[in-house]
């Protein structure tokens, strides 16, 4: 018996001592986020009502100095003055759309991206020419980059006979699996991510690890399939480059009356994949994030969540006047033009660029935009008897072959009695 109890009394120690180790704040673990913004506004959205009448109100620190842009690990000066005249290009145009439309020339609405430029340009900068890509509506940008020109979406807007769609669609629903490697926008927010995540592992049974881009608004970002799409990619560790573009506002709702969490990319956390804050209005930012992001996506690493904050400066779409937004707040952002201070960094900051070029390269872009206006204009309407090609089936219409590589069998499998499994097996 003597022997018996320090034994006993040693196990209770070391119960105890286990029990303590699991104890609240003792074991938890801790992640990080990292986040590449040289300015981190602390701006709060409420909802207020006086009168019955509901309207917002913002407060904050409004006067901020504007960040300087962050220099990037790995574009060089051909690349960003690229990527600046792609930005450029994407501003004049949707300029160009909204007096169209004004005009009585667009058929249905225009959906903008003010204010986003550099998110979408960068981004779609930073993938390799056979890789894919599923814009939203405000990427118009990331279509420009990857082989569209502004009379494509210009004709596509108008519905005209030689537009991507033939004019069968009045808006941005429109992409190219032949040559851009372009998945078509998707109206049900979220269903472009399961989507993606499908092609790139489409590529992976013939063999590559490609990256696979698209994108998810603050409010779309809420839906369940964003969710299982993100989930599934996390799993099969796909290579889905996806850019949470917080703009602060989803149609009329601000973000703060969204979601909890201080930042989207914290969800990352939950699909335990990486997670990165950028400035959406930082072209170099958002394109280091993304050549990082890319570049794991082929090393067979997995996807990757990339929140980038910024402001959307214009209404849900051209019939929405915002007026819901407090204007303070777009006078912030305003200051923070993505164009502007890109333009700045390029010309005072690197001296990459002189005035005298600068004037020249604006001059390029504005004269390539009349030309594609005036194209677009004078194209003719798709012929009222071609309605109904493409409805059916018909000429091969589902015949869709490998881009890369035939997908390889395994033999020998007792799982089939001809000899051979088919590569069905995901991971």
């Amino acid at each position: 018996m003597d022997d018996a109890e320090p034994q006993m009394a040693k196990k209770q120690k070391e119960r105890l001592a286990a029990k303590s180790a699991q104890a609240p704040g003792t074991n938890q673990r801790t992640y990080t986020i990292p986040d590449h913004r040289l300015e981190k506004p602390s701006i709060t959205i409420r909802q207020v009502r006086k009168a019955g009448k509901v309207s917002y109100e913002v407060t904050g620190d409004l006067s901020a100095t504007v960040p300087p842009i962050r220099e990037s690990r790995y574009l060089s000066k051909k690349q960003c003055i690229e990527i600046y005249r792609w930005m450029l290009l994407n501003r004049k145009m949707e300029t160009a759309l909204e007096n169209l439309y004004k005009q009585g020339k667009v058929v249905g609405g225009v959906y903008f991206g003010l204010g986003q430029e550099a998110c979408s340009c960068a981004s779609a900068y930073a993938l390799h020419k056979d890789e894919w890509m599923g814009p939203l509506i405000r990427n118009q940008g990331s279509t420009l980059v990857r082989g569209f020109s502004p009379r494509d979406i210009m004709m596509q807007y108008m519905a005209k006979a030689g537009s991507p769609t033939r004019g069968r669609d009045a808006s941005s629903h429109f992409g190219d699996i032949k040559d851009r490697n372009v998945v078509a926008p998707i109206s049900t927010l979220g269903d472009l991510l399961p989507v993606l995540a499908g092609v790139a592992l489409g590529a992976r049974l013939q063999g590559r690890n490609i990256a696979v881009m698209t994108y998810i608004g603050d409010g779309g970002q809420s839906t369940g399939v964003t969710y299982e799409g993100l989930n599934f990619a996390a799993v099969q560790d796909l290579g889905l480059v996806l850019f949470v573009e917080n703009n602060l506002w989803a149609y009329s709702t601000p973000a703060d009356m969204q979601f909890r969490v201080k930042d989207l990319a914290e969800r990352a956390i939950s699909y335990g994949i990486p997670g990165v804050i950028v400035d959406g209005t930082d072209a170099c930012q958002v394109y280091d994030a993304a050549h990082e992001a890319c570049e794991r996506a082929r090393r067979g690493q997995g996807p990757t969540l990339i929140e980038a904050k910024m402001m959307r400066m214009k209404g849900h779409a051209i019939h929405d006047a915002a007026d819901y937004v407090p204007k303070p707040l777009f006078e912030y952002w305003r200051k923070r033009d993505p164009i502007a201070r890109f333009e700045n960094f390029l010309l005072n900051v690197k001296k990459w660029l002189t005035p005298t070029e600068n004037r020249e390269l604006i001059a390029g872009v504005d004269q390539q935009l009349e030309a594609d206006r005036d194209f677009a204009v004078a194209s003719p309407m798709p012929e009222p008897e071609s309605a109904a090609g493409g409805v059916y089936c018909e000429h091969g219409c589902h015949e869709i072959k490998p881009k890369y590589a035939i997908p390889k069998a395994r033999k020998g499998s007792v799982a089939s009695p001809g000899g051979t499994e088919a590569a069905v097996h995901l991971k």
